[in-house]
């Protein structure tokens, strides 16, 4: 399959935001299910076009909608742990449907080379202890466990941290590789 990576267009950001939420949701990753406090802010893709990149992946040939990311540098709203020089990413979502397609891994690339375009030192992320799928894509991708930068959202709900060096290439992998399966392995992240 072959993947577009693109900014979300205007008429896509509901789409993008429900795409997001459904996401999270199917993969049981809010702690409140759907009375959680961040289902919000998960579908309210609007406000972080306007506050943060929103990249798409999409189907090359149908356009359709695959997957979503935030991208968002030090200082900016989204950006929960990056610091002076540092770029992160939040909110990576792929329709259940899509998953083991590639468009995971494009998103995350796509990241990677937005912070060098910035030239920014690393990329730093968070994610939920039982994504397994997802570590393991970021660890293919060159990211490491950066512990010291665990933290908590809420009490009791501790995000584990990654940070990848922007310095070389990521490692290239196939796409038929990457990505991630569903249920609480799937690629989902804060």
């Amino acid at each position: 399959m072959d993947i577009t990576i693109r900014r979300a267009r205007d008429e896509e950001l509901d789409g993008v935001g429900e795409l997001t939420a459904q996401a999270y949701l199917g993969d049981g990753l809010l702690a409140f299910e759907d009375s959680d406090a961040y289902l919000a802010e998960l579908r309210d893709a609007r406000r972080r076009a306007e506050l943060a990149e929103v990249l798409v992946a999409a189907d090359a040939g149908s356009d359709e909608v695959l997957g979503a990311v935030a991208f968002a540098v030090h200082g900016g709203a989204y950006a929960e742990l990056a610091r002076e020089g540092e770029g992160e990413f939040r909110m990576l979502a792929v329709r259940p449907e899509a998953r083991r397609r590639g468009a995971a891994e494009a998103l995350v690339r796509a990241c990677l080379e937005r912070g060098r375009a910035l030239g920014l030192a690393r990329i730093v992320i968070s994610s939920q202890q039982q994504m397994a799928a997802a570590h393991r894509l970021y660890r293919r991708l060159g990211f490491v466990r950066a512990p010291e930068r665990d933290w908590e959202p809420i009490p009791g709900i501790t995000l584990w941290a990654f940070t990848v060096e922007l310095g070389a290439s990521a490692p290239r992998t196939s796409p038929a590789n990457s990505s991630s399966g569903g249920g609480t392995g799937g690629v989902t992240d804060r």
